[in-house]
């Protein structure tokens, strides 16, 4: 791998939390950079959302993490990017990526994508009003990948840190392939700084798209980081060890983390349970592991099933 590659994780909402992050980061590597899930509503100038230990930066590497905004309101992005900055953040995202209906539908997330002239005004705002690093995250489009073109030549009048492209649209959700095709045959045409992002799961899937993507060489992890927390080492080479016994001291820290962030409540195994449904996949059986999982309610039973889990299932 060239030594130059960039590896980052994307967000995703429920799951890559502070709480997440800073267990992920003791227990592997090979990650450069991280993203918050998506804030919303920054309606006052200190914004009740942004005084939580999600953004802190006594609980936050600032060095390592982007916060990431969802939005189509210039005001409210100005706001939280001068409130980042006052936290002491080099950097904010635009989340234009977010395919799920409920998002795109009020012109959020992809929901922008058919809208280059709003969304040019929200960048000649934020440029205007603001000094911090801007990227963004999108997609193809949210009905048609013919959407990107024309948000390419707004994207091109400013000068963003980075821009994300998973090539898919918003209507695919994560259905399908990823366009690495399509992805490829935009690169001569963006000013910023391009990552990639769709459908790295393997070191192979990895291989084979850095060669077709060149001179890419920045690239956003996602699912299949989350299906194997050992991915980015084993892209960048780095031995994995004994990667049962890593990885059940991972799921157990993260568990107890949650579980002292929730004053013991059971609801943190729907948290666990959405990790699960990715985190299966590290096991030969991943449906043979679900089952024992997904239907679990009280901590005791979660406890118990995960120890099976980690004494009787073969690892990949």
């Amino acid at each position: 791998m060239n030594n130059n590659t960039y590896l980052s994780l994307g967000p995703f909402q429920g799951i890559t939390d502070m709480v997440f992050r800073n267990t992920f980061k003791r227990h592997f590597g090979g990650i450069d950079k991280y993203y918050t899930p998506f804030f919303t509503g920054i309606r006052t100038e200190h914004s009740k959302s942004l005084r939580t230990n999600e953004i802190d930066p006594k609980c936050n590497d600032v060095s390592t993490l982007t916060p990431q905004i969802l939005s189509s309101d210039a005001n409210e992005i100005v706001r939280f990017a001068k409130q980042c900055k006052e936290l002491g953040y080099n950097e904010i995202n635009l989340n234009m990526g977010c395919p799920f209906p409920r998002v795109a539908n009020k012109r959020h997330g992809c929901g922008l994508m058919p809208y280059p002239d709003l969304v040019n005004q929200i960048l000649d705002s934020v440029f205007a009003n603001t000094d911090i690093l801007f990227s963004v995250k999108c997609r193809l489009g949210h009905y048609s990948p013919d959407e990107i073109i024309p948000m390419i030549r707004v994207f091109n009048r400013y000068p963003l840190s980075e821009l994300v492209i998973h090539p898919r649209t918003g209507k695919q959700m994560y259905t399908g392939e990823a366009d690495v095709e399509c992805f490829k045959a935009l690169i001569t045409s963006i000013k910023a700084p391009l990552v990639y992002n769709g459908d790295i799961v393997s070191v192979e899937s990895f291989k084979r798209i850095i060669e077709e993507v060149k001179p890419v060489s920045s690239f956003m992890l996602g699912r299949g980081l989350l299906s194997n927390p050992f991915l980015a080492e084993e892209i960048r080479g780095i031995d994995t060890g004994n990667r049962r016994s890593r990885l059940q001291a991972f799921v157990g820290e993260l568990y107890n983390a949650r579980l002292q962030q929730a004053g013991g409540s059971p609801k943190v195994i729907g948290r666990m349970k959405e990790l699960w449904s990715y985190l299966m996949n590290s096991f030969a059986e991943p449906q043979h592991v679900w089952r024992k999982i997904k239907k679990l309610n009280a901590l005791n039973e979660y406890e118990d099933a995960v120890r099976i889990i980690f004494e009787e299932e073969e690892m990949r």
